[in-house]
């Protein structure tokens, strides 16, 4: 895998300011703005999934990266579950939603809803605040949390809480083990990689690379108890770790996304 140089080559910041983020930011202005007007017509989400799909899809491809993905099908094979992945970067978030094959709402952190535009999104959205400093309201959101995936809608967890500084993988908190075992579903742990060195935490350029996302085997919680989060979300950042150095089975192009299996059979 290519790695990220220091210093960034003169052309790779000229274009990261001069074409990728103007682009980037009149997609991100026109999906976003078209998504907070389906709000107001749609209930079930479903439209404003499908503009997010399509919005995420396009920055990848801005970035001049190659998306691949390993273990295609062990996304598909519940259809509740508790997405939980490593965080690398602010592109995370456009390739998680160019790659789940589903509908699904995140829990993010409450800091991003006074944002202007973005708190309006995330709220019409339906995505979920979590307030990590505050211990009552954190319990208030995993409740709303718990009821979503009671209610059938798939959930995504970054249990990292936030970016990793360095590229190495950060210690998890138990929110995701806690949801999955509460609502009795799958926990899907998925791993990241090659994102990092494409946008990491205080840098300004792109550097385009290969991007890796790799879906693990879902974690049965079935008859969990909360005695044993702790173990669930060691598990899931073994699981991670484990799954880091992965090579993918899709590809995401211009012409569009193709998911196939480990078998490189088509996974539909």
């Amino acid at each position: 895998m290519k790695r990220r140089p220091e210093p960034m080559p003169w052309t790779h910041q000229w274009r990261t300011w001069g074409i990728q983020a103007p682009v980037m930011a009149l997609i991100t202005i026109f999906c976003g703005s078209l998504s907070l007007l389906v709000s107001f017509v749609e209930r079930h989400g479903r439209m404003q999934h499908n503009i997010a799909h399509v919005w995420a899809r396009a920055l990848v491809w801005c970035t001049g990266c190659r998306m691949t993905l390993r273990g295609a099908e062990n996304l598909r094979k519940h259809p509740v579950v508790v997405f939980a992945a490593n965080h690398t970067s602010y592109m995370d978030t456009p390739v998680i939603f160019a790659s789940l094959p589903c509908q699904f709402r995140i829990l993010a952190k409450k800091e991003l809803w006074p944002i202007f535009f973005i708190g309006w999104y995330l709220n019409r959205s339906g995505q979920i605040p979590i307030d990590t400093r505050n211990p009552r309201a954190t319990l208030s959101s995993l409740g709303v949390a718990v009821k979503a995936l009671r209610s059938g809608m798939p959930l995504f967890v970054f249990p990292e809480g936030g970016r990793t500084p360095d590229g190495e993988l950060q210690s998890f908190l138990s929110g995701a083990a806690y949801l999955a075992i509460r609502a009795q579903v799958p926990l899907v742990p998925i791993a990241l990689s090659g994102v990092y060195d494409l946008l990491p935490m205080h840098t300004h350029f792109f550097y385009p690379c290969e991007l890796t996302l790799s879906a693990g085997e879902p974690i049965d919680t079935a008859g969990m108890s909360l005695r044993e989060v702790d173990e669930l979300t060691e598990r899931a950042k073994r699981t991670i770790a484990e799954m880091l150095d992965g090579e993918g089975k899709m590809v995401l192009s211009a012409e569009g996304v193709r998911y196939e299996s480990e078998s490189s059979e088509p996974a539909v």
